[in-house]
């Protein structure tokens, strides 16, 4: 049976009378039933995750999700949580079988404070993330997690899954732009943890335990934020370098030159950039150029002052030998496009033909060695495949996603995914790396992540889960098999 396509395990359709009074919990508004309404719910974008639930619960409170979940562990009903549905691993759908109902926090879209000499903003979980970027920039402060899916996810699910983006290098993940948390635990009490310190040290850090934990321990309703002050001066360099090794040298030279103003650092593939001119139009700016940089610096000003040393630290990087090449945008819309190859990676691949995901993390200097292992391992077996492979240099993420030979067909590539995967992340722990830097577990990695990881670190992880949600209710069948 496909693993996509399977119910919870002995679990049994919701029984009428919960589902009558989940509704009553949270009024003719907060409940979906009509199947065009529930359909987008229950289907990933990407990857064919999909399931079945009776209704999806929409509450407006945080107190009503707290009645939702009194309800659902008295009565033993899964939850599935889900924000803006915009996740790669099938974390947030649901299983098949009807057994479990799909809690959307979309409606939980209130921004309840903004504070600019804190640098801090208390947001709901169902806040798009564009619009904590924008309520920031409002007053003068920025929100520094940026990601392709941006405009759609929402702060809830960034959090619960621990979002990396392309500034992870300078501000760090989700999980470190967090002061407190609000959650509904698997008991259906409330934790208010909202509070916005930078310095805490009573006891154990608990938002550290949901953060990341796609849904399974609780459900985050709101979030207290970190804001930083807004960059003045930018400047965006597209780099040519002879070899993946020269682009971790060209890391530490624009590291050593420029410090913490190096806000974000891509290592593409030429692939990538040929593959988005064939099927979305781009416009390859130096061709031929096996491996590429996409970097940018951001600083407090006055204008042009980082456009400038960046000039400076890449006449280093040239006369070196490090870079071969390189393109500074003149204008903002020259720079919006070379980022827009990057971000448009995602369609890029689907319009290219099937291909093997994995979202890898090695440390920073031995990521040459793990593309030139991986590619050769895969060419051995799978002569003519596509290595697409791209991502955060700067944090030690890769996007490794081999896509099919030309002349293969999509169905006959994915049938060697579990193969492949398992070329790819056995060579990552011999490397002592993550087979998942910040897609999450979900359901796509959950056996990988049982299979790879330190048996020690998933009994502590399997008992966490159980002390926490000993019903098991929420989010089952994710993350750990």
């Amino acid at each position: 049976m496909d693993d996509r396509l399977y119910p919870l395990p002995g679990a049994a359709p919701v029984p009428p009378e919960v589902l009558a009074r989940l509704k009553a919990a949270v009024g003719p508004r907060g409940v979906a039933e009509d199947p065009a309404e529930i359909a987008p719910h229950l289907v990933a974008w990407r990857d064919g995750w999909r399931g079945e639930v009776p209704l999806v619960l929409r509450p407006e409170s945080t107190a009503e999700v707290a009645a939702i979940v009194r309800i659902c562990a008295e009565a033993r009903v899964p939850i599935v949580p889900q924000s803006g549905n915009t996740g790669l691993t099938g974390g947030g759908q649901p299983h098949m079988g009807g057994s479990e109902i799909v809690l959307s926090l979309a409606r939980m879209n209130r921004i309840r404070e903004v504070d600019p000499l804190n640098d801090s903003m208390t947001v709901e979980a169902g806040v798009i993330l564009q619009t904590v970027q924008e309520e920031a920039a409002r007053h003068d402060r920025l929100f520094p997690l940026s990601l392709a899916a941006e405009g759609t996810c929402r702060i809830g699910g960034n959090l619960s899954t621990n979002a990396g983006g392309v500034q992870v290098l300078r501000y760090g993940n989700a999980r470190a732009l967090v002061l407190g948390l609000e959650v509904v635990t698997a008991q259906g009490e409330i934790w208010d943890g909202l509070r916005s310190l930078r310095k805490d040290n009573a006891g154990y850090d608990m938002k550290q335990v949901f953060l990341g934990a796609e849904g399974t321990l609780g459900i985050i309703t709101a979030a207290t934020l970190k804001l930083f002050p807004r960059p003045r001066d930018s400047a965006v360099a597209l780099v040519a370098v002879p070899s993946a090794e020269a682009g971790i040298e060209l890391l530490a030279l624009m590291k050593a030159a420029m410090g913490e103003t190096v806000t974000a650092f891509e290592l593409m593939h030429e692939i990538c950039f040929t593959l988005a001119a064939q099927t979305m139009g781009h416009e390859d700016p130096m061709p031929g150029s096996e491996w590429r940089v996409l970097l940018q610096v951001d600083g407090p000003g006055p204008q042009g002052k980082m456009a400038e040393a960046l000039e400076a630290a890449l006449g280093e990087a040239l006369e070196r030998g490090i870079a071969t090449d390189a393109v500074l945008p003149a204008s903002l819309d020259q720079a919006q496009k070379l980022w827009r190859i990057r971000e448009d990676q995602a369609e890029v691949q689907q319009r290219a033909g099937a291909g093997i995901k994995h979202d890898i993390s090695v440390p920073v200097s031995r990521i040459p060695e793990f593309v030139a292992k991986a590619d050769a391992a895969l060419a051995a077996v799978y002569p003519g495949f596509r290595p697409c492979t791209f991502g955060h240099a700067g944090d030690g993420n890769l996007h490794y996603n081999p896509i099919r030979p030309e002349d293969w067909t999509d169905a006959a590539w994915k049938a060697e995914t579990q193969a492949i995967n398992r070329i790819v992340h056995d060579l990552v722990a011999e490397m002592n790396g993550s087979i998942t830097a910040e897609h999450g577990v979900g359901r796509l990695r959950m056996h990988e992540m049982a299979r790879l990881k330190d048996p020690v670190e998933m009994s502590l992880m399997r008992r966490l889960k159980a002390a926490m949600d000993p019903a098991g209710i929420l989010n089952p069948g994710k993350l750990l098999a």
